[in-house]
């Protein structure tokens, strides 16, 4: 059975503004899913689905699902703050979207085999798929087998500002112990890559350390581990505003409770994605040099 891969789509982008998922970067207009549905195909990923808003389904069928359906099979499913469990109403003054684990769960009714999580405005890179789709095609036996591709955070910065991104620490055997979110990593003027911890001391993080970006294999047996978790989360958090269900906060919760187990993939490719407007002309030339040089053909689809 062929993995599938799950778009994250939903979100607008806060800090580069407008709708950056459709936005054309590469030679021919494509936009950064193009690529990752291109790599993903030829990974051998045998289905997308695609969670965004209703509210721009024309223009993302249009633009965007249109130019795979000769190619692999596509579904779009749709996130919206008002879709939560039977017994919860959403608070009238909520306007932020659930977080990202909230738009995983909507792809439960869409999914039934192993599947990739990723989010649509991230560059990957080949060698990720490819080593998440080895991993997502082995029989999967058991629940809570699961995986991410843990990027090198060296392979992750830009020059123009500070990153998020989620730390990762691993037992001796290569799986994910915990993941601790540092919202302000960046280069220090010695050009070294520093954080400031929660008692305000500058730490070093080495290049190589793994870092999540948000690209995790998953089993289906996740959604019914994610509803549960889910309710837990909104048992806390349901009138705080800004609170939000993240794929890393689920995934510890299993971790720690024995449910589940994540190897981390290691990957020598280098993610890039338009954090910041500033950083869109270095990834429109980094898609010219990768046609250039024979990665991708002229055309993707």
């Amino acid at each position: 059975m062929k993995p599938t891969l799950f778009v994250l789509a939903a979100g607008m982008g806060s800090r580069y503004g407008g709708l950056k998922q459709l936005d054309g970067v590469g030679p021919h207009g494509e936009t950064i899913m193009d690529y990752s549905i291109y790599d993903a195909l030829h990974a051998g990923f045998g289905k997308v689905v695609f969670v965004i808003r209703k509210d721009f389904e024309e223009d993302f069928r249009k633009k965007i699902v249109s130019k795979y359906e000769d190619h692999i099979p596509v579904e779009v499913v749709f996130q919206s703050i008002d879709d939560l469990p039977e017994g919860y109403t959403c608070p009238a003054d909520r306007t932020k979207p659930w977080g990202t684990n909230h738009a995983v769960l909507m792809g439960k009714d869409a999914i039934n085999e192993p599947f990739a999580v990723i989010n649509a405005d991230d560059f990957y890179g080949r060698n990720a798929f490819e080593v998440i789709a080895a991993e997502l095609s082995r029989p999967h036996t058991a629940p809570g087998d699961y995986c991410m591709v843990g990027f090198r955070v060296g392979n992750t910065m830009t020059e123009n500002g500070s990153v998020a991104r989620g730390v990762c620490s691993t037992s001796a055997d290569g799986y994910l112990t915990d993941v601790v979110e540092r919202t302000a990593i960046s280069y220090s003027p010695d050009h070294r890559i520093v954080f400031t911890d929660e008692n305000g001391v500058e730490q070093t993080l080495a290049p190589e350390t793994p870092v999540s970006m948000n690209l995790w294999g998953l089993t289906p047996d996740y959604f019914k581990y994610s509803e549960r978790e889910f309710k837990k989360f909104l048992d806390e958090k349901l009138t705080t505003p800004k609170a939000e269900f993240f794929i890393p906060l689920c995934v510890d919760a299993l971790i720690k409770n024995g449910e589940a187990k994540v190897k981390v993939l290691d990957t020598d490719s280098r993610w890039f994605g338009v954090t910041y407007a500033a950083d869109r002309q270095g990834v429109v030339d980094k898609l010219v040099a990768l046609h250039a040089d024979g990665t991708y053909p002229e055309r993707l689809f």
